[in-house]
């Protein structure tokens, strides 16, 4: 380990590819990242190109070692962490995709998990999985793919393909197809693994139609599982994958039960973890494997609400409406008005996640007049987001038993201090911004670390994690309580709109 002090991060997000670099005391020495396509081939749909996630990737790999003024010789190890449930299938000798991947956001599915749900068969899935019958997951995906790419099927059972989220994908890249793996975080949010045994499930593969042969081994998030091949990275330990939100709780040092944090990505993703128990929820949650450290580890399991549009309505503002140039402005568009003017806007772009569940709803406006303006929509949309972490942190509490007193935040949108605070006003408890909000990263970085030995225990993690802002809440809770009954309202007008 003599002269390797320093970790290197991949971050594969649904929008971007980053990758940072963190030095011993868990502070950033460099980022790069790089935004790649998206694709929207029919309403509900949201594909990626795995080339462009390989390629993005290795991209700003090899540039924040510049930035870094490091080399491979510098690193003591890499760790992953990535956009969950995003599926994709390719050619085990060639490495190349048989299609795009279908994104977590993807709806295309949701006819099959209708049926599937009518048959009954929600139950089991969420007694084995801890998660919703919902064409979010990978299973469903996994499957649409084998059935309508011509031929894919009879090559899956012949063996000639493999199924991977995207740590899988970018760790076949990495060994030249040698090493087919993904860690238990990232298999526990396929619907076609027993959290509780840590196995593939033959029920569940059954059930969703999906041959054994294309699954990878699962193995723990943090641990040695191969040596880099090719690139930039090549000699350096990959010695560590987890799904992006599990690894933002780690980054979060999130590592006792009752600790909580909401990342703002995207989508938003709240996670509190329970401990060794997998705890099951009756109110939406879901139930998943947080983080196995090293092959003799127990596993840490969490609940978990997850939001499907956060700061993609920002993107939206952006893009669609562009009242804003960059997702930047958005603050200061909201903040040039008191309030929202009486509007509400749900931001159910592709459908509602927890606790509500429902792949039909769609984005909702309400309270528009002849007075609305641009910067009303702004910051009734900053204010959506916030709404929907407050529903999420009442059934968290609820399926826990536990009362919190902090929620940790982290993400991009965790920057914007009006939305921060508006959160600590609805949730009625402080909100907590760290000093490095790159936990997503930084989390890959700390079970990599530990892998090799540059951290040796988690109290030392622990000690790196800082805080830069608290925010306490600041609304009288009657005003509280009206403003979240004319959102609960708002969201019930929303649901069922595409099958209107």
């Amino acid at each position: 380990m003599a002269g390797r002090r320093h970790v290197l991060a991949l971050d594969q997000g649904t929008t971007s590819s980053r990758a940072i670099v963190f030095d011993e005391q868990g502070s950033v020495v460099a980022v790069a990242q790089k935004e790649y396509e998206q694709h929207y081939p029919r309403p509900g749909w949201v594909e990626h190109d795995p080339l462009d996630i390989w390629s993005s990737q290795s991209g700003v790999a090899a540039e924040v070692l510049e930035r870094a003024d490091l080399t491979a010789g510098d690193l003591a190890a890499v760790g992953i962490a990535n956009q969950r449930e995003t599926t994709m299938v390719w050619d085990r000798a060639t490495l190349e995709p048989i299609a795009r991947a279908i994104v977590w956001q993807d709806r295309r599915t949701a006819g099959a998990i209708d049926a599937l749900r009518a048959d009954g068969a929600g139950a089991m899935v969420r007694a084995k999985t801890g998660l919703e019958l919902d064409p979010y997951f990978s299973a469903s995906k996994v499957a649409w793919l084998l059935d309508s790419v011509p031929g894919a099927r009879a090559r899956a059972e012949a063996g000639e393909l493999a199924f991977g989220t995207v740590d899988t994908w970018l760790t076949a890249r990495l060994t030249h197809g040698r090493v087919h793996v993904t860690d238990v975080s990232n298999a526990s949010r396929t619907s076609l693994f027993d959290i509780r045994s840590l196995t593939w499930d033959e029920d569940l593969l059954e059930l969703f139609d999906v041959p054994a042969s294309v699954l990878p081994t699962v193995v723990p998030s943090s641990g040695e599982v191969a040596v880099i091949e090719r690139g930039p990275l090549a000699g350096v330990p990959l010695a560590a994958l987890a799904g992006d939100q599990q690894a933002a709780t780690f980054g979060q040092a999130c590592f006792t039960p009752g600790r909580a944090k909401n990342t703002y990505g995207t989508g938003c993703f709240l996670m509190l973890n329970t401990g060794a128990e997998a705890v099951a929820s009756s109110n939406g949650l879901l139930t998943t494997v947080g983080w196995q450290v090293g092959a003799s580890g127990s596993p840490e399991y969490a609940l978990e609400g997850s939001i499907f549009t956060g700061g993609a309505v920002v993107q939206w503002l952006r893009d669609g409406l562009k009242v804003i140039r960059s997702a930047d402005e958005v603050e200061a568009l909201a903040t040039s008005v008191p309030d929202t003017g009486g509007v509400t806007f749900v931001p159910a772009l592709t459908g509602l996640g927890a606790p509500h569940w429902d792949p039909y709803a769609r984005g909702t406006v309400l309270g528009i007049s002849r007075g609305t303006t641009a910067a009303h929509l702004a910051r009734a949309a900053l204010e959506g987001i916030a709404f929907q972490v407050a529903d999420i942190v009442d059934v968290l509490r609820r399926d826990s038993g536990l009362d919190l007193s902090e929620l940790r935040v982290d993400g991009g949108a965790s920057r914007n201090d009006t939305l921060m605070q508006n959160q600590a006003d609805l949730l009625g408890i402080r909100v907590t911004r760290p000093l490095v909000t790159e936990t997503t990263a930084l989390g890959a970085a700390f079970l990599a670390g530990l892998a090799v030995g540059l951290w040796s225990e988690l109290d030392e993690v622990a000690a790196l994690v800082r805080p830069d802002r608290v925010f306490e809440p600041d609304m009288d809770a009657g005003e509280r309580r009206t403003q979240r009954a004319r959102w609960s309202e708002a969201v019930e007008r929303s649901k069922g709109w595409d099958q209107v």
